[in-house]
């Protein structure tokens, strides 16, 4: 199980502009602010981080998983209306299996972001 996930961002005010409307779709918000910066759905529910400084290598992939494929398209849109950069509209990866939903872009350091749903569509 995955507690947090916390990225390193070149521009930090410009990275919690942009997550803050790309994960508005999910129940995201920003909650806590300082050396580092923590989103989540609950305030006892941090587990998104913003921190100063280069981006590391790899750039890492995170994903979020979502609720059903309208919020995968939800916050793939809210993403790229954000500034982010596709590099994956949503779409079924049969590949990985027969219900795996997922749309990706690149934050404004060019991590790799994933919207992710596993469930079977809804009628």
């Amino acid at each position: 199980m995955i507690d947090h996930v916390e990225l390193q961002v070149a521009d930090t005010a410009a990275s919690i502009r942009f997550y803050a409307v790309a994960l508005a779709p999910l129940g995201y918000t920003l909650r806590v602010q300082g050396a580092s910066n923590g989103f989540g759905t609950a305030s006892d529910m941090l587990d998104f981080w913003l921190k100063p400084g280069g981006p590391s290598e790899p750039r890492p992939h995170v994903a979020f998983q979502c609720a059903d494929r309208a919020a995968v398209d939800t916050a793939h849109a809210a993403a790229l209306a954000s500034g982010g950069r596709d590099s994956g509209a949503p779409a079924v990866l049969e590949r990985i299996h027969p219900h795996y939903y997922a749309g990706f872009v690149h934050d404004p350091d060019g991590h790799n972001i994933e919207f992710v749903c596993h469930l079977a569509p809804t009628a």
